[in-house]
């Protein structure tokens, strides 16, 4: 069971996940983070750490995000995305997502 990244962290980008997983599989464009599911190893510490409640246990993800599941091996599978190790800024529109997602 990997962990996902939704649609939450569209148009945010914020990094606090990178920072706590143990194993780098976290993955980028310019919209928004991935997990790669087969380099995750299901410690679930990105979870809580995402500002915008963007990331869910496959098992646990709401039936209207399960389209994600896919997005998220396709994306990281595809080779175009970049790694992304290390914290950054999050995009320029992402407060004023999270304050409409009213958190």
């Amino acid at each position: 069971m990997a962990y996902v990244v939704t649609e939450n962290c569209l148009d945010c980008r914020f990094t606090d996940c990178v920072e706590v997983c143990p194993v780098d599989c976290f993955y980028g464009d310019a919209q928004m983070l991935y997990i790669h599911p087969d380099e995750c190893i299901d410690c679930g510490a990105c979870e809580p750490a995402c500002p915008v409640t963007a990331i869910f246990a496959v098992d646990d993800l709401p039936a209207d995000q399960a389209k994600w599941e896919q997005i998220n091996k396709d994306k990281t599978e595809s080779g175009d995305l970049e790694n992304i190790t290390e914290s950054g800024d999050p995009l320029p529109t992402a407060e004023a997502k999270k304050a409409r997602l009213g958190l």
